[in-house]
């Protein structure tokens, strides 16, 4: 039976809404069951929990609200005006911890469960797709979210719990995470078809330092290996547009507006040449990362193992520079 509620002192004036919340999750449960039945005896058996517990943690409650939520009547209860307002949200507070917890067993199952995938824009039309269908050959029920993002963004996403593995480039060095490198992707010099180089198969980096070349924005990993391999070559190139995709860059090189450094194409465009660059030796390492410390669900450590198995191979197979 539920004690008398008698006024007490509620909490500190220095508490604030998140000890509150500490304070009051425990006991929703425990308050929403009695509700129901508006009998402690009933509730407890419901609850599987001694009669005395229920009743010192709903009077707890009570007391920590510093508003009565029963009227007593013997054996009885009944809910006061603000007990029924209370029963509301704290229902609704029930079912969405409900809802979350069906969520995360749901993602953590073996065979149905979910990965958060991030992988760069020029890894998206052809090695993560062929990479998930090779997956699923043996786990067809996993499910993913993919995020399409350059390097530096899939990082903080991966801090933030947003993702679970990332294919990025170059291969993080950071004490908070683990990385793996897979392969490497060997860059070329993209330049029109009508430059004065496209008559060539290679070329030393240096031939184009004259050139003006278009690139990924700042904060790419892809820029940031352009102007690692043009200061190895002798020169900072010139910039005459930073942009986001790089099939849009060779769009641009198509139209005459400079050259580029990228990986091959997944299927070669017109109106642009594919240098091989003999110098320096220009490739960008692939690798995967995750955050150090965090245990994996059963489906990305499947992921993650599939992944690490395909070191060498991870890409697809080049096509030749045209002869």
């Amino acid at each position: 039976m539920l004690h008398e509620y008698r006024s007490q002192p509620r909490l500190s004036p220095n508490s604030n809404e998140e000890d509150m919340g500490l304070l009051l999750a425990p006991r929703l449960a425990y308050f929403a069951a009695v509700a129901r039945h508006e009998h402690v005896t009933r509730a407890a058996a419901e609850m599987g929990v001694p009669q005395s517990t229920l009743s010192r943690a709903v009077v707890r409650l009570e007391q920590d609200l510093g508003v009565s939520l029963f009227a007593r009547r013997g054996r009885t209860v009944s809910l006061t005006p603000a007990g029924r307002r209370f029963l509301t949200a704290a229902e609704r507070a029930l079912a969405e911890v409900e809802r979350a917890a069906d969520t995360v067993r749901a993602d953590a199952d073996p065979t149905a469960g979910r990965v958060a995938f991030g992988f760069l824009h020029t890894m998206g039309s052809e090695t993560v797709p062929g990479l998930i269908r090779a997956f699923r050959v043996d786990h067809p029920g996993i499910r993913f979210t993919l995020v399409q993002n350059y390097g530096e963004a899939m990082i903080e996403r991966l801090r933030a719990g947003d993702l679970d593995l990332c294919l990025t480039s170059p291969v993080p060095d950071a004490p908070d995470l683990v990385a793996r490198r897979l392969d490497e992707q060997r860059l070329r010099l993209v330049v029109p078809d009508d430059h004065r180089l496209a008559g060539r198969r290679r070329v030393r980096l240096a031939e184009a330092a004259d050139e003006t070349f278009v690139t990924l924005e700042p904060g790419y990993g892809l820029r940031r290996i352009t102007d690692d391999l043009c200061a190895e070559a002798g020169f900072k190139p010139r910039i005459a547009f930073e942009g986001e995709e790089a099939e849009t860059l060779r769009g641009l090189v198509a139209a005459g507006l400079g050259v580029a450094l990228l990986p091959p194409p997944a299927v070669p465009r017109p109106g642009v040449v594919e240098l091989a660059v003999t110098a320096p030796r220009a490739v960008r390492e692939i690798g995967v990362a995750w955050l150090d410390g965090h245990p994996d669900t059963a489906p990305v450590a499947a992921f993650k193992r599939f992944l690490l198995g395909r070191r060498g191979h991870l890409l697809p197979k080049e096509p030749s520079p045209p002869a």
